[in-house]
């Protein structure tokens, strides 16, 4: 295609398009198809489609609060727009496959180890709230996809998806030879190495701005000559403010820092104190939390003291203030080459008022703190009223203020684009560390970057750093970081704004990483707010997925904002692959409304493990279970063929079954890992156990409107008749051969951790304890009764004895003994083996022993049980008690499952408003018969 002329705009006296150097030829740049002249030619007329754009683009809830000048600066369209990128469907139109539904990728889970660490150069390049390491993102890559295919995380963070996509065609030979060899070992094929795409998205400028710098390619030498440059002239401006005199009173030296103390005065004697000075031990670096008056000896505790409050004319806002007295206690100064430390001289005390006095720096943003609606509290409005904190640059004391300004004015005048971003990229990272939040560790290793991860908070103890200190070793470890390049021009596209609205055609995406907002845990658009104050680009975060007092959201609306990023997900992503999603959460409410979400956008969900933080590895979680770990889950959009089966035999029996033959292609054949022994043991697939088969099957059904065929009793002996059991597991004819191989070589069996919290835990623990061992009620009950103290107080509490009459079978010593008994009798006692089945020594040891039925036996007795709930259920709803407090949950459930066949969805919501609403949110299942029959009764009204 012939080269496109750069188009004549005002950009370059915005200073966001570097002016050419006279004379100096370039090559020619391809993007989008397109042809130009020289990366700035490019840049200048995507800047100019950009700004284009930018009035419609405003109309949005998620474009960010920002001058248009400042999102274009930001911008490096149509890698990275800091708004909503109008450049996505032009990236897919013309990089991506178009989606062939003769192309079928067979992809089980990624359920495999993956022990990369996050000690990695590139992945420490710059912090962020929460990461994934992209070493451990890549070989999930690799499985799913291939090379060039399209890969989408629309909650980025950092970057790190985007990343991970790159580095499948930039890793090392080493890394390539460990994961060959690894995935050799596990029988799998090997990858296929080569960049994939990737389209990245955040609500956070602060992210997407991270972000796009990890993942868009830069000239490290121009970037680290620069960067050292701009501490050079950095140090020409400021750097008379980090000067102090030795203890000969001749040296002078360098500050690293200065360590500051909140003031507070003595409730007894009124006296001040200094409460580093009073609480440190010098010994231990610890605070002690008791310690006397220094002046009246009464003995005090932090929580007895009060703040001494001083008042301040704030010329930057044009007020006076009245914010916390702080002093300085320590000073660690470094002085022909070694470091010492001293009480502050009045010659340093000198300096520091001098500096005081000084104009505030234009630079700093003086930005009021996000403050709450309506009495709700944020971090904004509790340091206003504790520490007379209510605008940005007041949480900067006055030379960190100056020092801070001096290196974000010199990088923003830096006139190559691509290396001013990387700069800002640089210093951006020094912001909270230069700035109260900083707390003082005196038994860290270094003052570095010690403010509190996760939650802004302002501590009695600061450490004011200079900016050398902070950012002379960042910068060593930038360049080593970024060398050899691990990106390529043109990779990936970045995108500012909410997931749920991105504009990317459908089917158009080969697989999706994505680590969600999770909740109550981090809310990060009050997190990444003073950086972004530097970069004059806010986050709307009306489309925030949180639960927030603040923000007026609770589980119910975060599951609603979930639900429609997960719909848009399986919109764009190609029908018959996959989405991995990373979950951090220890509350069942939001691992719900994840389960649900996904359910409801339309996705399976094939496997769910553990992730195990400190070494990066997943393992197998019982997703039934309480969430007290990270998870990864596996989730896939069911392909077209499957769709089209089932709306010909949608709500028949076939119907189900061919959904639960390709439901068991999806999911893995053989897990093995390391026991606690050390020994190599099989795990237990619980996406392919009986149970958890019947509630996806059922949620397939539901989602689509579809009336469920089977109950659970035809469901079991259904599925007993055409698929083969092993270890509990049932599978699909071609793989129990494939398991049958793999199993012989290896012994123990890993059970699945059970917790007893309910009757439907209570029924799978026991089958687990009588699938191992049959046993009387005698043997059961004393090790049953241990597991009972995390019973739910709203769960009506059946008695040992009811359980095992409605679930299993018991042997009353005459006729046959049972087969499954007879097995565990001749495995463990020598003396039972080879003996006929109705031998009287065989049956004397046999009588009264529980067991697990065959599935036929298991179905007559699920029928029987079925009743028993249903008898209950129609008790709850005739019940004239307002709130239920003490119920069989299992009868709810059956309740709601009946009710929903025979569309009678006025019985499930008035059975669900005698329910409490964190019950119904802790349990997936009644979640989701709940919200669909919200859903239907709506649109019959």
């Amino acid at each position: 295609m012939g080269k496109k002329p750069m188009p004549k705009t005002n950009l370059q006296s915005l200073n966001l398009v570097a002016e050419p150097p006279a004379g100096e030829q370039s090559e020619l740049v391809e993007c989008l198809g397109l042809t130009f002249e020289s990366e700035d030619a490019r840049r200048a007329h995507f800047l100019a489609r950009l700004k284009e754009e930018l009035p419609k683009l405003r109309q949005r809830v998620d474009f960010p609060s920002g001058a248009d000048e400042d999102i274009l600066r930001l911008s490096d369209p149509p890698y990275y727009t800091a708004c909503p990128n109008p450049f996505l469907a032009e990236f897919v139109e013309c990089y991506g496959r178009p989606y062939d539904p003769d192309e079928l990728r067979h992809k089980k889970p990624f359920a495999m180890d993956v022990s990369e660490g996050k000690t990695d150069l590139l992945y420490r390049a710059h912090s962020y709230h929460t990461k994934v390491p992209h070493r451990a993102i890549a070989p999930s890559i690799l499985h799913y996809t291939e090379p060039g295919d399209i890969v989408l995380d629309g909650f980025c963070g950092s970057g790190m998806t985007g990343v991970a996509a790159q580095w499948c065609g930039a890793a090392p030979s080493e890394y390539r030879r460990k994961l060959e060899s690894q995935w050799k070992k596990e029988g799998r094929e090997p990858p296929k190495w080569g960049a994939r795409r990737a389209i990245l998205g955040d609500l956070s400028p602060a992210a997407t701005f991270i972000a796009a710098n990890y993942n868009i390619p830069f000239d490290v030498s121009a970037f680290a000559e620069a960067a050292q440059t701009l501490l050079d002239n950095v140090e020409e401006e400021v750097g008379w403010m980090y000067e102090t005199l030795h203890t000969d009173g001749k040296t002078k030296g360098r500050i690293n820092y200065t360590v500051w103390s909140e003031v507070f005065t003595c409730p007894e004697c009124v006296a001040e104190i200094v409460f580093v000075k009073e609480t440190l031990d010098k010994e231990t670096g610890k605070t002690r939390t008791q310690f006397p008056c220094p002046v009246c000896n009464a003995r005090l505790t932090k929580s007895l003291l009060n703040r001494l409050r001083i008042s301040e004319w704030d010329a930057a806002i044009n007020q006076s203030v009245e914010t916390t007295k702080r002093a300085p206690v320590l000073i660690n100064y470094t002085a022909d080459g070694t470091s010492y430390e001293k009480v502050p001289t009045a010659h340093d005390l000198d300096l520091l008022d001098y500096i005081r006095a000084l104009d505030q720096p234009a630079e700093l943003p003086v930005d009021r703190i996000m403050h709450a609606p309506e009495g709700a509290e944020t971090y904004g409005d509790k340091w206003s009223k504790n520490l007379g904190i209510s605008n940005v640059h007041q949480i900067f004391l006055p030379r960190a203020g100056h020092a801070l300004s001096a290196l974000w004015r010199q990088t923003t005048q830096s006139p190559d684009c691509r290396t001013r971003d990387m700069l800002l990229f640089f210093i951006e990272q020094a912001v909270l560390g230069m700035s109260l939040l900083n707390r003082f560790r005196p038994t860290g290793y270094s003052q570095v970057g010690q403010y509190m991860p996760g939650t802004i908070a302002v501590l009695s103890q600061h450490s004011e750093c200079n900016p050398w200190y902070i950012l002379n070793g960042k910068l060593e470890r930038l360049k080593k970081a970024f060398t050899p390049m691990p990106s390529q021009v043109g990779d990936s596209q970045l995108t500012t704004g909410d997931c749920a609205d991105m504009t990317l055609p459908d089917n158009s995406v080969d697989y999706i990483f994505t680590d969600p907002p999770f909740g109550h845990n981090l809310a990060y658009s009050e997190l990444n707010f003073v950086n972004e104050a530097f970069l004059r680009v806010f986050t709307r975060n009306k489309p925030e997925a949180i639960v927030s007092r603040t923000q007026k959201k609770d589980t119910p609306a975060y599951q609603r904002l979930m639900t429609r990023c997960f719909e848009k997900y399986c919109r764009v992503l190609k029908p018959g692959r996959w989405m991995t999603v990373v979950f951090h959460n220890s509350k069942n409410t939001i691992w719900n409304a994840i389960q649900e979400g996904l359910r409801s956008a339309g996705f399976v969900v094939a496997d769910v493990r553990v992730l195990d933080r400190e070494q990066g590895t997943y393992n197998q979680v019982n997703a039934a279970q309480a969430v007290k770990q990270d998870l990864v889950i596996s989730a896939y959009k069911p392909n077209g063929g499957l769709e089209e089966r089932f709306q010909l035999a949608a709500g028949t029996e076939e119907g189900a079954w061919e959904f639960v033959r390709t439901h068991l292609r999806r999911v893995p054949v053989f897990v093995s890992k390391q026991n606690t022994e050390g020994q190599n043991a099989v795990e237990i697939i619980a996406e392919r156990q009986d149970y958890l088969l019947f509630d996806r099957m059922v949620a397939f059904h539901v989602l689509r409107g579809v009336m469920v065929p089977l109950s659970a009793a035809e469901f079991y002996t259904g599925l007993s008749r055409r698929f083969p059991e092993r270890d509990r597991m049932y599978f699909l004819r071609e793989q129990v051969a494939e398991y049958d191989r793999k199993r012989a070589k290896i012994a123990p069996l890993i059970q699945l951790e059970l917790s007893v919290k309910d009757e439907e835990s209570a029924i799978q623990w026991l089958r687990q304890q009588l699938s191992n061992k049959p046993q009387t009620y005698s043997d059961i009950y004393p090790v049953y009764t241990k597991e009972l103290s995390g019973w739910a107080k709203h769960e009506k509490q059946l008695e040992l004895s009811a359980l095992l009459k409605e679930n299993f079978l018991v042997y009353d010593g005459n006729g046959a003994v049972p087969a499954q008994i007879r097995a565990y009798l001749s495995a463990n006692h020598k003396t039972f083996r080879n003996l006929p089945e109705d031998a009287p020594a065989l049956r004397a040891k046999a009588k009264d022993r529980w067991y697990v039925p065959d599935p036929h036996k298991a179905g007559d007795l699920a029928r029987v049980r079925e009743r028993a709930l249903m008898r209950e259920f129609k008790e709850y709803l005739a019940s004239e008690q307002r709130r239920l407090a003490n119920f069989r949950l299992e009868a709810v459930r059956a309740g709601f499952r009946h009710s929903w066949q025979i569309k009678d969805y006025d019985a499930i919501l008035k059975v669900a408003d005698k329910i409490s609403l964190d019950i119904l949110q802790e349990d997936p299942k009644l979640l989701m018969w709940f919200d669909q029959a919200r859903i239907r009764a709506s649109s019959l009204q």
